[in-house]
């Protein structure tokens, strides 16, 4: 990609994903509707590795994980305890609507009754079940991170634990976004933009050079709700081929 200017030749910014960052970014290739967490390897911004130009966008999701665990001493009656308290969660969030379910890592699934079966393990004692659940509240662009993590821990509070169930919260706050290749044309319209504007400023007779666009994209976190997204991509200004 060349974008005529002015300027002698000059490497601006470089930038080369780190292999945690590049696992996860190329799962955000694999789908557009994805729904991925941001881990806290890309809450780290290094200047020295990451382009100065970003699209600063909120996240999808606040999300945190709870493992809700039972230690009744009957198997099937633990069993049972748990289902009914996970089917209690289900059933709170329907009624909330602000707040939802899932389950996974780095990709979040979603969670139904149909899986209570399969969350269901055995925990570190011989006498005790659990069961690990993603609890996620959609981020406004009006909220603020004590807002949105008030709505899960209300959520929290009013689930009903059935027999010596408990939900407990051991996991941070996590953020995730879905689909983030959707934002691949507003990135490209910001580094064009920024490409011309940088070779301008070296006056007529230099060209810009983009590199590495089909990079996918990745981010970091900007604030308690933001993300920053970014393609690792390298900016040269060097003269203008001769007509």
């Amino acid at each position: 990609m060349k974008l005529a200017s002015v300027g002698a030749a000059m490497a601006l910014a470089a930038a080369i994903l780190s292999p945690a960052t590049a696992s996860v970014a190329a799962a955000a290739g694999e789908s557009q509707t994805a729904e991925l967490v941001v881990t806290a390897e890309k809450r780290d911004y290094d200047p020295q590795q990451t382009p100065h130009v970003t699209l600063i966008r909120r996240a999808d999701n606040l999300i945190t994980e709870v493992k809700v665990v039972c230690d009744t001493r009957d198997p099937a009656l633990r069993r049972d305890e748990l289902k009914q308290t996970l089917r209690g969660m289900i059933r709170t969030a329907a009624r909330d609507g602000q707040v939802g379910l899932g389950l996974g890592d780095e990709v979040v699934g979603a969670f139904d009754e149909t899986m209570l079966d399969a969350v269901i393990r055995p925990d570190a004692r011989s006498d005790t079940s659990s069961a690990r659940v993603v609890i996620k509240t959609r981020v406004s662009p009006a909220d603020t991170f004590d807002a949105a993590t008030g709505r899960i821990l209300a959520f929290l509070k009013a689930t009903p634990k059935v027999g010596r169930t408990e939900v407990l919260r051991e996991n941070d706050w996590n953020l995730t976004i879905v689909g983030p290749e959707r934002s691949r044309p507003a990135l490209l319209a910001l580094i064009a933009e920024d490409a011309r504007s940088t070779a301008g400023a070296f006056g007529p007779g230099y060209a810009a050079t983009v590199d590495g666009l089909q990079h996918p994209i990745t981010w970091y976190q900007q604030g308690p709700l933001d993300l920053a997204l970014y393609i690792a991509y390298k900016l040269q200004v060097t003269p203008a081929p001769a007509p």
